[in-house]
């Protein structure tokens, strides 16, 4: 059973959320959260697998809320739920350590798969769509990371073989695990243990903060 914390001041939002969620016999909604205050408090008590995440909230907004739950250390795994046409800190949730975004408008069973995805260590955004999360808000990134010039080797790439180097980098650029071994003349499997190793050696929680390394040390650079 994946257990669900809903985070989102719209009343009629979470009522939705909640209806669909426990439409299913393998979801369960733990608590709703009105901003992120309160959505930090419901974590420390639950410890839901996911929560919800909406970012503009009062008070204490998604973001932040991340951060801080990210920072606890807790297993529980953040959705950012967002209108990506207008909200121009998705790509601010993915740094604070969420494990992906959906637009609200998504249709039901992609929420569905998403939240299985996030709860089994997968990441739900599609990799194409996150690289252009990622184009399109880049110049968030401070300008020391967006525009200054590598330092020789970054300590987070340090303890990357060549080849994992090289994954990390089409990773970066929205491949897939299936064009990466296509392309690079793979098995499926071995790419996936590679994709492993570097999530390990490199700290990254999930696929989409892999990308967001591979621009943070400049092997990828915006399109």
């Amino acid at each position: 059973m994946t257990t669900v914390l809903i985070a989102d001041d719209q009343p009629m939002q979470r009522f939705g959320f909640r209806m669909l969620l426990e439409s299913q016999d393998d979801m369960t909604v733990v608590g709703e959260a009105s901003n992120g205050t309160e959505a930090i408090r419901l974590v420390d008590r639950h410890h839901p697998d996911v929560v919800l995440m909406d970012i503009r909230m009062p008070g204490l907004d998604g973001i932040e809320a991340t951060r801080r739950i990210v920072a606890t250390g807790d297993r529980t795994r953040i959705l950012i739920v967002t209108t990506f046409d207008l909200d121009e800190y998705a790509y601010d949730g993915l740094r604070a350590g969420a494990s992906g975004f959906l637009v609200k408008d998504a249709q039901p069973e992609e929420l569905l798969a998403g939240i299985r995805a996030v709860a089994s260590g997968d990441a739900v955004v599609a990799p194409s769509l996150t690289r252009r999360l990622l184009d399109a808000y880049i110049h968030h990134l401070p300008a020391s990371s967006a525009t200054a010039a590598p330092e020789p080797e970054d300590p987070r790439l340090a303890a990357l073989t060549d080849r994992e180097r090289e994954i990390l980098t089409v990773i970066g650029q929205g491949w897939t695990n299936t064009e990466i071994a296509e392309r690079l003349h793979l098995a499926e499997s071995t790419v996936k243990t590679h994709v492993g190793r570097i999530l390990a050696k490199t700290g990254a929680r999930d696929r989409v903060q892999a990308v967001i390394l591979a621009y943070d040390t400049q092997l990828v650079a915006p399109a």
